[in-house]
């Protein structure tokens, strides 16, 4: 029956908050790819995808962009169409981190986040970053091409202590756990 398996396809990150209260700086969170090559699977990304940016290949994209969690329902939207990108790609990594272009905020500073990463109608995973609330940006998916070119899921959040563009550098390093 494995063989009627066809692993995950085209995934889709989601994130929302609310906004920050009258009189104070809008929050900012902002969803982050990034892939890496089968020949350096923890090394450098080979291209990251954020708020200005797609892939090279169309596969990954935003859908939704927020400055503020003003938006309806899930405030940013990020796909990642696993099934067509190359075969050259062994890893992607999603990731949500904080704008700190009005002072340093952590994940606690942040109004009800949540995320949500789904495969179709299945909901992979579901978070509020409670394990994260001192972090200013986290890992929150992580797919990986076995050795048949399907890709699968690893879940598990964590956190980091970094501006956005350390985050995209630091993101695809190897974990501890």
């Amino acid at each position: 029956m494995s063989g009627l398996n066809k692993g995950i396809r085209k995934a889709e990150l989601a994130v929302k908050w609310d906004p920050s209260p009258a009189g104070r700086p809008p929050t900012d969170l902002d969803i982050v790819a990034a892939t890496y090559l089968s020949a350096d699977p923890y090394g450098e990304p080979a291209y990251v995808v954020h708020f200005d940016s797609r892939s090279p290949d169309g596969t990954i994209y935003l859908n939704r962009d927020s400055t503020d969690g003003k938006g309806f329902g899930w405030d940013e939207i990020m796909t990642l169409e696993l099934y067509r990108l190359d075969s050259r790609y062994a890893r992607v990594v999603g990731g949500v981190v904080i704008q700190q272009h009005t002072g340093r905020r952590t994940f606690v500073d942040v109004l009800n986040p949540a995320l949500r990463l789904r495969d179709g109608y299945t909901v992979l995973a579901e978070n509020d970053f409670g394990g994260v609330l001192g972090s200013t940006a986290a890992t929150v998916a992580e797919f990986v091409r076995d050795d048949s070119g399907e890709w699968t899921f690893r879940p598990g959040i964590h956190g980091y202590d970094t501006d956005p563009a350390g985050f995209a550098r630091l993101m695809g390093g190897p974990r501890d756990s």
